[in-house]
């Protein structure tokens, strides 16, 4: 996968019925296991590009809730009101 272990990537990995997802990472002090099973639907996972896919916090934890990591969006910037003299 090409991606150091040790550096924080979390890897995820996916089962065919996509109803089933499993995550390990490297937390510092050993390897992290994380799995999960949904009752009812699917997870709606990224399309992999170069063999990775690539998530913000942010979208792992929609994923993660079950619900579709797209429609997170960026915060948006907002200006800064201006004084007029």
């Amino acid at each position: 996968m090409k991606a150091e272990p040790f550096s924080g990537v979390v890897y995820v990995f996916r089962s065919k019925r996509s109803d089933r997802l499993k995550l390990l990472w490297w937390d510092g002090t050993g390897v992290v296991l994380y799995a999960k099973r949904l009752e009812q639907g699917a997870f709606c996972c990224p399309k992999v590009q170069d063999g990775a896919m690539r998530l913000t916090s942010a979208q792992l934890a929609v994923l993660l809730d079950g619900m579709e990591w797209m429609r997170v969006l960026a915060p948006r910037r907002t200006r800064t009101p201006q004084v007029v003299a």
